[in-house]
């Protein structure tokens, strides 16, 4: 009898310390962690669970790796495969929440804006400055950016699409501009199955020089399908653009924020003051509005157009009008 109760006597001992065991357990994978700020941490590219735990605790962010060595011992499946990559850790979260974040797709994201109206060049500069990108394309030219895109034989001008895109640590400077570059491609795909007919323009790419055009005279919504008029009836009249942007696009380093009328008579591949047509290639990114403005211009018969000074157009249909709005404009301002 003595036995028995000294049996007991043992299992309620060994149940309780076994309750209290596993209650400790608990409270110590539900700790807070060691944080009074919101801290960036980074899981390294093939870091074992035992790694990360232990430089945890090294950084004072853990209390001890115990707990959650043991928690992955008897429920492997408790805890997602640790992901490479940043996560943001958030004071009163716990560890065993903070594991299971590492575990997570919620990796630290980064973003990038490519504005309308930029060109190529203040793109990569853009890019080049994008923190914690891989930048493995630093130092190459223009044309062994486009080879690295799998299009050797392009222009890079307006060939990317204008957005903010989104990127985590160790996205390639690569990665982003085929985003970019695939967005464009679908949405002058896209906008060039919808032209209107009768259009002057024979190619989609020739759509995307005229939109880069719209893209550099206006940003105004209720502008840009007018400009697009004026340009599409020049074109059709055999008409030179005559557009400051592309004389200045074409001046390149040497435009100084001046444009002269000597500037005006400048031959370059791209001045539409000396040059019959479009130019030979984009002269920024333009964006979805400046390219279905360009497949779909306005109707009138406007001829020119002249800046007011406010960020508006005066539309004028004869030379003589436009001249006096000209002076007006321009001249006596």
């Amino acid at each position: 009898m003595r036995a028995l109760k000294f049996i007991v006597a043992a299992f309620i001992v060994l149940a309780i310390a076994a309750f209290a065991g596993f209650r400790y357990w608990q409270a110590q994978l539900d700790r807070p962690l060691g944080i009074e700020a919101p801290t960036l941490y980074e899981v390294p590219q093939g870091a074992g669970f035992d790694r990360v735990v232990h430089d945890l605790v090294d950084r004072g962010i853990l209390a001890s790796a115990w707990p959650y060595r043991l928690y992955k011992r008897i429920d492997p499946r408790a805890l997602p495969p640790l992901r490479a990559g940043e996560f943001r850790l958030e004071p009163g979260m716990s560890g065993r929440q903070a594991l299971a974040l590492l575990g997570s797709d919620r990796v630290v994201t980064y973003t990038v804006t490519f504005p309308e109206g930029w060109t190529f060049r203040q793109l990569r500069e853009r890019l080049a400055s994008a923190p914690k990108l891989d930048h493995r394309l630093a130092g190459l030219s223009d044309g062994e950016v486009m080879a690295r895109l799998d299009h050797p034989d392009e222009p890079a001008e307006g060939r990317f699409f204008p957005d903010t895109y989104r990127y985590h640590k160790g996205v390639s400077d690569r990665e982003i501009l085929a985003q970019a570059y695939a967005r464009m491609q679908q949405t002058l795909d896209a906008v060039w199955q919808s032209r209107d007919a009768d259009l002057p323009l024979k190619t989609p790419y020739q759509a995307l020089i005229l939109a880069s055009l719209i893209e550099r005279e206006t940003g105004a919504d209720g502008e840009r399908r007018k400009i697009a008029g004026v340009f599409v009836r020049r074109l059709e009249k055999g008409m030179r653009l005559q557009t400051d942007p592309t004389v200045i696009y074409g001046l390149g380093d040497a435009y100084d924020g001046n444009l002269t009328k000597a500037d005006l008579q400048r031959a370059t591949a791209y001045n539409t003051y000396v040059i019959d047509g479009l130019p030979p290639t984009p002269i920024a990114m333009p964006g979805r509005a400046a390219l279905e403005a360009a497949v779909h211009p306005a109707d009138g018969d406007a001829l020119y157009f002249v800046a007011k000074g406010d960020g508006s157009h005066h539309f004028s249909s004869t030379l003589a009008e436009h001249n006096a709005a000209v002076r007006r404009y321009i001249l006596d301002r």
